[in-house]
């Protein structure tokens, strides 16, 4: 039997395309034209190398099949503009929140809940605010929903969702949980029916009883920084997350110190790993290795670590046309850089933003096995997922 070679998904979602190439090689092997995903939602990982995601424009749940003889296995209708995407352990429940999209300050409240076996979906209001979500499973699922200012778990019985009748009905949390007034980041680990919210103070847990949350005890960042990003590594039990520190103001970012935070869950260990200044956000996860890139005026890297946190290799990345630069924000109007891997593959893809190139390297060996050049800009560097089809990324239940 031949195995399929690793796929990386990477959408334009200013341009409105999505290419799906083969690895190392760059052959292109489908695209969606007229999409723009949800970048803030990202990709969720679903059994057999497939995955959702969301396009904003038509408002769309996708379940994508990189692997199947059709690119789009599923469209089914959700508000939007998507915040964060999730689903159960088995696949089958997903919710979508909805965030600011192209607004100075959040405005919907609405939630979307979707059965991918039966295509169900209904739509509830919930609250104004950017939620973060999780969906556990253990027989029927409950979507926890992390709010801010107040900050809180508020949980639902997804069927009570789905079971909403038409028009965009309130829907009123049975059980909640205080948390901190800052959350950003969320996880879960499946087979515990824990989840955990990254806020200032730590990473916040609770495990499910019942149709409730029962708070656990707060693991710390074990540094005067502190996490916005928050992501379950599938391949052992352990959280990763990476630590900003540094002045608060963004015109400094440069200033920014960073430091990879990894948390064992059995060994109850954290590890902390110096990655440097500037900008340093989301992460991926090869097979042996834990991939970053760091923007700076001074020079764009690669940094990969091996399974103890140590730093294996440091590459340098060109630099990007319309980088973020000193005296500017990092957000606005810039290009950056995304980050793809697979548990179920050595190798890791890097995009240069506003250039159309995706760089591709050998974890192991740190080197630069090819660079491609796409006919679409991959404006804001783009959003990327690399999958195999039997890596068990599925195993981390949120969108990245």
């Amino acid at each position: 039997m031949t195995t399929a070679p690793p796929l990386l998904l990477a959408s334009d979602h200013v341009t409105g395309c999505v290419h799906l190439l083969t690895l190392p090689d760059g052959t292109e092997a489908g695209r969606l034209t007229g999409r723009h995903l949800s970048e803030h939602a990202g990709f969720l990982a679903l059994s057999g190398g497939r995955t959702a995601c969301v396009d904003d424009r038509r408002g769309e749940l996708l379940v994508l099949d990189p692997f199947g003889k059709e690119l789009v296995e599923t469209a089914i209708p959700v508000a939007v503009p998507a915040e964060h995407l999730a689903c159960d352990p088995s696949g089958r429940w997903v919710a979508v929140t909805t965030g600011l999209g192209k607004n100075a300050e959040p405005w919907s409240d609405l939630l979307t809940v979707v059965d991918l076996t039966t295509g169900d979906a209904a739509r509830v209001r919930t609250r104004v605010g950017e939620p973060g979500v999780t969906v556990l499973g253990d027989g029927d699922p409950l979507v926890v929903l992390r709010h801010r200012e107040p900050g809180a778990l508020a949980v639902h019985r997804f069927t009570d969702l789905l079971g909403a009748p038409p028009g965009c009905p309130a829907a009123t949390a049975h059980a909640h949980l205080t948390l901190p007034d800052d959350g950003h980041g969320d996880a879960q680990v499946p087979d515990l029916g824990q989840v955990f919210a990254a806020t200032g103070t730590g990473v916040h847990r609770a495990r499910r009883e019942g149709d409730a949350l029962v708070a656990e005890p707060v693991i710390p960042w074990g540094s005067s920084a502190r996490g916005w990003y928050l992501r379950l590594d599938p391949r052992r039990p352990a959280l990763w997350s990476t630590l900003r520190g540094g002045p608060a103001d963004p015109l400094r970012w440069p200033e920014w110190t960073n430091q990879a935070w990894c948390h064992d869950l059995d060994a109850d260990r954290t590890t902390l790993t110096e990655l440097g200044p500037g900008l340093v956000f989301r992460l991926a996860l090869a097979k042996d290795h834990t991939a970053f890139t760091r923007v700076h005026p001074d020079g764009d890297e690669l940094i990969l670590l091996d399974s103890d946190g140590e730093t294996a290799h440091r590459v340098a990345l060109p630099a990007m046309d319309g980088a973020p630069r000193r005296g500017g924000t990092p957000w606005e109007g810039v290009q950056r850089r995304a980050v793809a891997a697979s548990p179920g593959s050595d190798w890791v893809a890097v995009t240069r933003g506003g250039h159309g190139e995706v760089h591709v390297f050998d974890a192991r060996t740190g080197s630069e096995a090819a660079r491609w050049k796409l006919d679409t800009p991959l404006h804001h560097g783009g959003h990327t997922m690399l999958r195999t089809q039997t890596d068990g990324a599925e195993g981390d239940p949120l969108g990245r």
